[in-house]
């Protein structure tokens, strides 16, 4: 990944997307390679902004999100105000994340309990079968 420049292949085969996903990504402006013909190059600074984007959508950024953080790295000030809104957005994300996984626990506790009864049930009504057959 040290080279000054990678195809569109070698873009798909480091950051295992496929062609379609780095053509979208440059459709929406949040790649913009360089073109030789219909070929394109992508530069470091294309592959740091990739990185990026696919980490925020891990995280559950909306593309709009993203666009907006990558687009506050120019502003001259040290990335210090895209280092503010991203920790600003982290942080919403972050308390919806924990937000559906306290859900999410919550239903898998209801869950067995509803399992649990079931079960009990089956047994009482039948003694003689086992309840998980």
């Amino acid at each position: 990944m040290d080279k000054e420049l990678m195809t569109i292949r070698e873009m798909c085969n480091a950051f295992d997307v496929t062609p379609r996903t780095l053509r979208f990504y440059e459709q929406k402006e949040l790649l913009s390679p360089h073109r030789e013909g219909q070929k394109r190059l992508f530069s470091r600074r294309d592959r740091a902004r990739l990185k990026l984007i696919l980490r925020g959508k891990r995280f559950g950024f909306s593309l709009e999100e993203i666009r907006q953080l990558l687009d506050l790295y120019d502003t001259g000030d040290q990335q210090y105000t895209q280092m503010k809104e991203t920790l600003s957005i982290a942080g919403e994300r972050l308390a919806a994340m924990e937000a559906q996984r306290d859900e999410l626990d919550q239903a898998i506790v209801e869950l067995r309990d509803q399992m649990d009864w079931a079960g009990k049930l089956l047994a009482s009504i039948n003694p003689d079968k086992k309840a998980a057959e």
